[in-house]
This record gives C-alpha cells, structure tokens and sequence, in this order.
C-alpha cells in the first residue's frame, strides 16, 4: 500500500558547544563536570513534503553524533509518520553490537523527536495533543541553588521548588536552603548517583534529609547499585527518584518493576524519544510513580520535548529548568523559549515541537571537548585517584556538626 505521507529524503547533524551553567545546585558552577564540557547534538531530519523534523540527542553526545550518522542510510525513503516502526528498526539494526545504552537511545531519541516534530507540522498540532491531548494548561517547574541566597532569589522570581545537591556536606547545604525558604516550597536534594556513596553513607544521608521532607532525594546510589536500591528502599521512607543516566525503556524499567523509586527522571534526549518517554511514562502510572525529566546538562529542543511529554501524560510530576543558563540557549531556537508564569511553563501552541534551529548559531560554536572530571566530591585526600566507588571518610563528616 502506498502513502501520501512525508517521506524521509535527509538526515542531518548538528553538534555545538553550550556555555557554563548559570547556577547549578552542586556548587560553585566552575567546578562543576557540565563546565566546559556540554555538548547539544541536534538532528534534523528532512522530508520530500518541504517539512523539516527537530530532534536532541544526550547520552555522551559526540559519540551519538557519529551514531546517527551511521543509522542514517535506513531512513532515507521510510514513512515519516511511521514513528514507532522506525523506532524498532533502528533498535533491531544496532542489536548486533550489544545493548545499545545511552549512546545508541540517544541516537534514536533524536531520530523519534524529529519524526513527531513532523508530523505535528504535518497535521497543524502541537505534539501534545498527538500524545493523547491535554492534561494541564501549564507545569510546575523547578530550578537550582546552591545557596540559600540564590534560592531566594529563585522563589522571588516565582519558583516554588528548589533543586540543591552535591556530595560535599549536602546535609548542611539542604538544611541551609530549607531555613532560608518557605515551607510552601517544595526542596528537593541531589546526591548524583555518586561513586562517593556507599550504601550505608546513603542511608544516613537519607535518614537525615527526611527529616526536611523534601519532594525527593535524587539518585543516593550510583545507578548500577541495584542490590543496593532495594536494601536502600527497605531502610528509608524519603521519597527516591532516579533514572537520568540509564538508556531507555529497559534502563529505567527495572526502577520501577520493582517499586524501588517514587520517581522516574528519564533524559529527553536518550530515553528512545518521545516514543520511549511515553511507555516509561505509562510503566510509571502503573507503579503508582511520577515522571520528572532530568534536563541538566539538556539544550532547548530536548527541553521541548519533555514539556511536551508532561503536557499530556496523568502522572507528571515537575519540570527540572536551568534557570539562569548559558545565554546562548534561547540563540538556539531562534529566541523561541518556553513561557513562564508563576513558576510554571506554559504550554506551547505551535504545531509539533514549536521551535526551530539556528544553525548558523550552532556552526559558529563548535565541539570542542564533551568529558570531564567533578571536582570537590571525593573524600580528603582522595581526588587524584578518581576512585568510582569509596566510603566516605571520615564517616563523621557526612552528619551535619550539630550530629557529630
């Protein structure tokens, strides 16, 4: 059977350098591991209909760069409303080298946002309403601070949720921020998925943070720490999210099979796409979870994406925005960024994603380097080994000094 729908003719890459953070809630923004180092990789995939599709792929994105380029050829002439077809087959054409992680869904996550970026052209709507329409007219949003000052200043600019975080004394510096803010505020602290917490340092941390009844406590173990996520689960009653550095649908899943997190933050840009986002999104409504997307190290395309996602779907939860950023970022998208009211983005009304590429802007900032080293976390005397796993030493630290 033949079809009148847009067929794919090109696919093209678009790799840059991002600026530093503005604020971030793990310190000083210097030393953060995002500071020199964050690449945005932009697809665009072009169609004989003169529609152009935008996609965002994370998940180390030099490498998925080179990814794309070599699952171009099985697109050229495929349907382009055939989004969910195309997922599987680049999935099964990669399969023969392994699981294929971050670096592998992150080139589909590019891929599948750019195909429902065109047929959300294609049809005059915002891809929200091709999830299934909408839930909400705007969603709650979230930003950084690593100090109570700059939570203030959040909550004075109309936020209503603070993000803090970091492993050097994060008790304390929670502790600080909820003092400085009102109780109306909701905090939430992120440990990092850290190969600077064992289980029992996680336990105490938690332990201690509950006391401050945050919306949750963000990846306390590193994420291949399973065993010790479900022991971690039985311990503490704080709400646990996780899930930002995992590759997809079957990264996240077993989080959630298992009811060891009240939160899911799969990453826009290497969660397999809108497609993959969306089954995530109902595995978590089965499991009783909530959805909130990690958007950290994101550019603006992948950040469109999930408003779309938590536009539609029941059981969102909050948006994670980089707020103040790069200035750089609204250059992106040709100064089209999302809407806030009273800390909450607004829905966008275009049809499909609702934002275009400029890439004459992107060209003019290259890649340069996308690794780096965290500073600051290891314990004392330990950084130069950049050991992955340690208990932290000594143990007395990891209390606030009133506890000590």
């Amino acid at each position: 059977m033949t079809s009148s729908n847009p067929r794919i003719t090109a696919i093209r890459t678009h790799l840059m350098q991002a600026g530093p953070l503005g604020v971030s809630g793990w310190g000083d923004v210097k030393t953060s591991i995002t500071t020199g180092t964050r690449n945005w990789l932009f697809v665009t995939v072009e169609t004989d209909a003169g529609i152009t599709g935008l996609g965002e792929g994370s998940g180390w994105p030099r490498v998925v760069e080179t990814a794309v380029a070599d699952l171009a050829h099985l697109l050229i002439g495929q349907d382009a409303f055939d989004i969910e077809r195309i997922s599987q087959r680049l999935t099964v054409a990669m399969m023969g080298h392994g699981m294929n992680g971050v670096v592998g869904q992150g080139a589909i996550a590019a891929i599948d946002t750019a195909l429902w970026d065109i047929k959300g052209q294609a049809l005059g709507v915002p891809i929200w309403q091709l999830l299934g329409g909408r839930m909400r007219d705007r969603i709650r949003c979230y930003t950084h601070a690593s100090t109570p000052e700059q939570a203030k200043d959040a909550v004075a600019r109309g936020y209503t949720a603070i993000k803090t975080g970091g492993v050097a004394n994060p008790v304390a510096k929670a502790q600080a921020i909820r003092a400085a803010i009102s109780n109306e505020v909701d905090l939430m602290i992120d440990l990092h998925g850290p190969p600077w917490l064992n289980l029992p340092d996680a336990i105490e941390i938690c332990r201690e943070l509950g006391k401050l009844r945050p919306l949750f406590v963000e990846e306390p173990l590193a994420p291949e720490n399973m065993e010790g996520y479900r022991a971690l689960r039985r311990a503490v009653d704080v709400p646990l999210a996780a899930g930002e550095r995992h590759g997809g649908l079957h990264g996240v899943a077993p989080l959630l099979f298992e009811n060891l997190v009240d939160v899911i933050q799969p990453d826009s840009g290497r969660a397999g796409g809108l497609t993959g986002l969306r089954k995530l999104a109902g595995m978590a409504e089965a499991r009783f979870a909530t959805v909130a997307p990690h958007s950290g190290s994101l550019g603006p395309v992948a950040e469109y994406a999930a408003i779309h996602l938590l536009a539609a779907i029941p059981n969102a939860l909050i948006l994670e925005r980089m707020d103040p950023d790069w200035p750089g970022r609204a250059q992106v998208t040709n100064g089209v960024v999302p809407e806030m009211q009273d800390g909450h983005v607004l829905l966008p009304t275009a049809p499909g994603l609702g934002v275009t590429l400029n890439e004459a802007f992107v060209t003019a900032n290259p890649s340069i380097r996308n690794c780096g080293l965290p500073s600051g976390g290891w314990p004392k005397g330990t950084e130069p080994a950049t050991l992955y796993n340690q208990p932290r030493t000594p143990r007395m630290a990891i209390l606030p000094e009133d506890r000590r």
